[in-house]
């Protein structure tokens, strides 16, 4: 229905204004971690960051679900939104791997 759409339409625009709060989030987290110079400083950062992380991805885990479905007819926003949350994560792999 109509009304179906338009709700399912809705929920999509929050998760993705969600999404891109998060990666503004994420980003100022980064760059606040790359400056610091202390240890236990930079380890608050990466626990900030892994919470922020973890939210990104569920927000992901609902896009690509949109993503499968036939009741989307534009993809194009999905696909942006899970491409820059799927930047954020290899940053943060990356980010583990040199911790």
């Amino acid at each position: 229905t109509m009304a179906a759409q338009r709700k399912l339409q809705q929920e999509i625009d929050k998760v993705l204004k969600k999404i891109k709060e998060g990666v503004d989030v994420f980003d100022n987290l980064w760059e606040q971690m790359q400056a610091s110079e202390y240890q236990n400083q930079r380890e608050k950062f990466e626990s900030e960051l892994k919470k922020e992380i973890k939210k990104l991805q569920r927000f992901r885990d609902q896009v690509k679900t949109w993503q499968a479905s036939s009741d989307v007819k534009d993809k194009k926003p999905l696909l942006e939104a899970r491409k820059a949350v799927e930047r954020e994560m290899e940053r943060f792999k990356a980010a583990e791997r040199e911790g």
